[in-house]
C-alpha cells in the first residue's frame, strides 16, 4: 500500500480498542497506509460479514481478542505494547440495542472507559489518547444552530447517556491524574452519524438501505425528517488522527472536540435515502414506515468552529461525494475489490 500524507505516524506504536468494528477497521487501513505499528485489542468483529474480516486487516497487525470490561487483560495488552498513543474505540454503539440491554451498554461504554483510563494511567510513556464519543452527548433541545463543546452533556437513551458519562470520567481522570507536563494529553472526539463502506450494523440508515436493494425492496424509513449530521468515515477520523497527532507535541491542544460534516451536508434522513437510490440506480426506492420504536431526535447538529480553529481540521468530503463512495463498495464484486476500494479511498481522501 502507498503511504500517505500522514507522516507523523510513520513508525509510531498505536494501540486502538474495538479495531474490528467498522470504525476501527477503517483507522486500523488508515494508520497501516501511515506506516504506523498497530496493536488492536476488540472482540470478534461484532457483524458477519464485517469489514474487519474482508478486508484481511488481521493479518497486518497485531490482534488481541479482548473485552474492555476486563480490566486486568486490558491493563496487560497496553503495558506490553507500550504505545506511544492510544485511540479508544471500543463501544456499545446501537441506541436501539441500548433499550433492549442497558447494563451491557452502561458497563461496556462506562466501565469500559474506567478501564482504559487506568491502563493510560499505569502505563508510562503513552503521550496522546483519545476517547471517541458521538454527537449525542449532548442534551438535545432540538436547536436549529449547531451544540458547542461547552453545551450540557445529557444523552436521552442509554446509549447516548453512557457516552456522556464516558465524557466526563474522561474529564474527570484528566483533572485528576493527567494535568502535569509529562503526563499523556487527553481529548475527547464527538463525531456526527458515520457513514461508509462496510457497516454491516442493525438500525443504520446506510446498511438498511444496502440490504433493502440487494433483496429488491423498497428502503424503509422510521422518520425522514429527522436531521443528522452525517459524514463520511473518514471525516472523522482525519479528525481524531489531526487531534492525536497536535496533542502528542503540545498538550494545551487537549480537551473536548466536535468533528462534524458542513451545513450543506446535515441533511434528512430522506434526503439521505434519496441520495442513496439515485446513486444505486436500478429502480431503488424508498418508502416510510412507523415501527412505534423508542424515542429518537428530530434535529441534531454540531459546530465545528473550535476544531477547525485550533486544529486547522476541515471537511473534505460533501455528503454527494460520500454516497457515492459507498456505492462503490457496495457495488464491488467480492472481498479482494472490498479491500482495493477501501485503499484507494483513503489514498483519495489523504492525497
Amino acid at each position: 500500500m502507498d503511504k500517505i500524507a500522514l507522516s507523523f505516524y510513520n513508525g509510531k506504536k498505536v494501540f486502538i480498542t474495538g479495531h474490528t468494528g467498522f470504525k476501527g477497521t477503517w483507522l486500523c487501513r488508515t494508520l497501516l497506509a501511515a506506516g504506523a505499528e498497530l496493536t488492536g485489542y476488540a472482540l470478534e468483529p461484532p457483524t458477519s460479514p464485517s469489514l474487519y474480516e474482508q478486508t484481511g486487516t488481521g493479518k497486518e497487525i497485531h490482534s488481541r481478542t479482548g473485552d474492555v470490561r476486563d480490566r486486568e487483560a486490558l491493563v496487560q495488552a497496553v503495558q506490553e505494547t507500550k504505545p506511544d498513543i492510544l485511540f479508544h474505540l471500543a463501544a456499545q454503539p446501537l441506541v436501539r440495542l441500548s433499550y433492549r440491554e442497558p447494563a451491557l451498554t452502561y458497563e461496556t461504554n462506562v466501565l469500559g472507559t474506567v478501564n482504559v483510563l487506568e491502563a493510560l494511567r499505569l502505563t508510562p510513556g503513552i503521550r496522546s489518547f483519545v476517547n471517541v464519543t458521538t454527537d449525542k452527548v449532548y442534551e438535545n433541545k432540538e436547536w436549529l444552530w449547531g451544540y458547542r463543546e461547552n453545551e450540557t452533556l445529557n444523552g436521552y437513551d442509554p446509549y447516548s447517556n453512557s457516552k456522556s458519562c464516558s465524557e466526563l470520567v474522561t474529564a474527570s481522570y484528566r483533572n485528576a491524574f493527567f494535568l502535569a507536563a509529562d503526563t499523556p494529553a487527553v481529548s475527547t472526539a464527538r463525531s456526527g452519524n458515520v457513514i461508509g463502506g462496510g457497516d454491516y450494523a442493525e438500525d443504520r440508515i446506510i446498511p438498511d438501505c444496502i440490504r433493502a436493494v440487494q433483496s429488491g425492496k423498497k428502503v424503509v424509513l422510521r422518520n425522514p425528517h429527522s436531521v443528522r449530521p452525517y459524514q463520511h468515515v473518514l471525516e472523522c477520523l482525519s479528525g481524531y488522527l489531526l487531534l492525536a497527532e497536535k496533542q502528542y507535541t503540545d498538550k494545551a491542544m487537549e480537551g473536548a472536540y466536535n468533528f462534524g460534516p458542513d451545513d450543506n451536508s446535515c441533511v434528512t434522513t430522506g434526503e439521505l435515502a434519496a441520495l442513496f437510490c439515485a446513486a444505486w440506480g436500478q429502480g431503488a426506492a424508498w418508502e416510510v414506515q412507523g415501527d412505534g420504536g423508542p424515542h429518537e431526535a428530530n434535529f441534531l447538529k454540531l459546530d465545528c468552529a473550535k476544531a477547525k480553529a485550533v486544529l486547522g481540521w476541515k471537511s473534505r468530503w460533501d455528503i454527494k461525494t460520500t454516497v457515492a463512495q459507498i456505492t462503490a463498495f457496495a457495488q464491488a464484486g467480492n472481498d479482494d475489490e472490498r479491500r482495493v476500494c477501501v485503499d484507494r479511498q483513503i489514498q483519495e481522501y489523504f492525497k
